[in-house]
């Protein structure tokens, strides 16, 4: 079963108010980075590639002007997943409308942190810095102890 926003709320420092959906949290766009370096993923190691922050554009907020490739989002929000559950990042329809999508690793039970996501750009795009991109949502979940990985804590 798919937790409330309401419940989800509590654990999400910062979140405001509208940010609370019948079934989930909205995430906001706190920064926005392009890869430019290869990572490494092997059987008993990883690495992430050097990253460049995206220059936002004037503005109040500012806003990202992205062409279409693949970003990383970092998510203005830092939350913890609650320790009998699993966590999701689904993207807003509003992204999808306009060709793009957001993906997200699965998040497991007592992870905290800030997290980041992969923007697939379509089509060029403009993003205001705090703009609203992704839902959080939370399932109950059977398991057996609680994240303690590389990325506890990040941002």
């Amino acid at each position: 079963m798919f937790r409330s926003g309401a419940s989800l709320a509590a654990g999400i420092d910062g979140v405001a108010d509208d940010a609370v959906q019948p079934n989930g949290v909205d995430l906001t766009v706190a920064a926005v980075f392009e890869q430019t370096s290869p990572g490494y993923v092997g059987r008993d190691g990883k690495s992430v590639g050097d990253r460049t922050e995206v220059d936002p554009h004037g503005g109040d907020p500012p806003i990202y002007r992205l062409e279409p490739g693949d970003y990383v989002v970092r998510y203005g929000e830092r939350l913890a997943v609650p320790e009998d559950s699993v966590g999701f990042v689904l993207p807003r329809s509003t992204l999808l409308r306009n060709t793009c999508s957001l993906d997200t690793a699965v998040w497991d039970a007592g992870y905290e942190g800030r997290g980041e996501g992969l923007l697939q750009v379509g089509r060029a795009i403009e993003i205001e810095q705090g703009a609203r991109i992704g839902q959080f949502v939370v399932a109950d979940a059977d398991h057996e102890g609680t994240y303690d990985g590389t990325y506890q804590g990040e941002n």
